[in-house]
């Protein structure tokens, strides 16, 4: 009978409460080890040790690998220590990287202490490499032939290679030297002769990475060429490892997940919303929010500089809110959309000029239909002339919000900075400020009243 993770969960969790270890050894034999990762990560973690014992010894490392880091990390220590060796020890290099790398030094040495000497050297050179880097999520286990072989002698190199655990779904070719030269599908094997040479069935590569390319670099090449694996090189061009497509999915889920931080002014949290407590969730917060609350406070006293105009006309009042909001939410939506192009490499910074045009023909036309719309009702509040303030500072307002949420994200991309940290709440305070300025403004130019001192 199939079963959903869910089923698994619910089965798993009821032979648990029974203490029924024989049948609950037997049901995880018949899962797939994602499905056993997706239940270990809801259960209780004083559970985990034992239900993880309860696995055959060939599947540990698997359900292990495809567990969060943070899953990881308690498990591990949780584990004896010759368990933990093990596990550690069979990991594939870019998975063990990616546990090592957000722990902090103590915790990594330690855990460093447990492997041999050619896990930990292969460990510290892919930490070596700059952080969102290709480097850091490369795999440098990967089969590869010489040029100067046979198809049969490659078959038999293959199979050794094979035997110690390197994937062989693409084969990669290199010369004497290791330098890359051709890359050949597995299934082509079948298509050669034992006598051929190996670079009868070899195609020069599509594309290829270095390790300090950035990581999205590798998604934009495999979504543009429908690439499976991708060889990375170093600047000698010697085959140094290799990116896979489950590593790139991997990486965008957890870049997008980022970015949807940052745009709501929250630091990365790092682990399932599920799991992490209030007290990391509140530094994650506060920090932005503080910040926002000190723009605010800008916006509140220059607000208070134009007592004398409010009190004048108080009429100004009731619009302010409608106004200066569409201002902000102007400005997030062209902010968002702006982010998102730059995230996927629709857009580079070389194209600032073009869509800043673009944008204020948009936020133009945006910018006179919502003027009229609140135009009629300053009509009908106030009269002609603070109708025609309110329509124009909706105007300006609107195009002047629309204009900063483009040209943000790329002046924070041009200083190297994350565009996503233009996130909305930001662009919103920011068009508070400069709403409440030129609303005012033209109030006290229009209407003839005395401005601020």
């Amino acid at each position: 009978m199939d079963y959903d993770f869910e089923h698994y969960l619910v089965e798993v969790r009821e032979l648990l409460e029974r203490g029924d270890r024989d049948d609950l050894r037997a049901l995880l034999d018949e899962m797939r080890f994602q499905d056993i990762a997706f239940v270990f990560m809801e259960l209780r973690i004083e559970d985990l040790p034992m239900v993880f014992n309860l696995l055959a010894s060939g599947r540990r490392v698997d359900v292990f690998s495809h567990l969060d880091p943070d899953y990881q990390y308690r498990l591990i220590t949780r584990l004896p220590e010759h368990e933990a060796h093990e596990i550690l020890s069979r990991m594939d290099p870019d998975d063990l990287t990616a546990l090592l790398e957000d722990l902090p030094k103590d915790e990594v040495r330690r855990l460093l202490r447990l492997l041999p000497f050619r896990t930990i050297r292969r460990a510290l050179t892919l930490l070596g490499y700059p952080e969102d880097s290709v480097g850091r999520m490369m795999s440098p286990q990967f089969v590869a032939v010489r040029s100067d072989m046979s198809v049969g002698d490659a078959l038999e190199s293959i199979r050794e290679q094979s035997e110690q655990g390197r994937p062989a779904n693409t084969i990669f070719v290199v010369d004497a030297d290791g330098r890359l030269s051709g890359i050949i599908p597995l299934k082509h094997f079948v298509l050669g002769k034992p006598e051929d040479d190996v670079t009868s069935l070899a195609a020069p590569p599509v594309a290829t990475l270095h390790p300090e390319d950035r990581q999205q670099a590798a998604a934009e090449a495999m979504q543009h060429y429908d690439l499976e694996v991708l060889p990375v090189i170093d600047q000698d061009g010697e085959l140094v490892g290799t990116i896979t497509v489950d590593d790139v999915l991997d990486m965008v889920e957890e870049e997008t997940t980022e970015d949807f931080h940052k745009m709501g002014s929250v630091g990365m949290v790092g682990l399932s919303l599920r799991d992490a407590n209030p007290w990391l969730l509140f530094r994650k917060r506060i920090g932005w929010l503080l910040v926002l609350i000190a723009v605010g406070l800008l916006g509140g006293s220059i607000l208070s500089g134009f007592e004398d105009v409010i009190e004048s006309v108080v009429v100004l009042v009731f619009f302010l809110p409608m106004v200066i909001a569409s201002g902000g939410n102007a400005g997030a939506q062209s902010s968002t959309l702006m982010v998102r192009a730059l995230a996927v490499g629709d857009v580079h910074a070389r194209d600032w000029v073009k869509l800043w045009t673009r944008e204020f023909a948009v936020s133009a036309a945006l910018g006179v239909t919502l003027g009229l719309a609140v135009a009629a009702l300053g009509l009908w509040r106030g009269g002609m002339t603070v109708a025609f303030v309110v329509g124009l500072a909706m105007l300006l307002i609107v195009v002047i919000s629309s204009l900063i949420g483009v040209l943000l994200p790329f002046l924070l991309s041009r200083f190297r900075l994350d565009p996503a940290t233009a996130s909305a709440p930001l662009i919103t305070s920011i068009s508070d400020i400069m709403g409440i300025l030129i609303y005012f403004s033209l109030a006290v130019a229009l209407l003839n009243i005395p401005g601020p001192a």
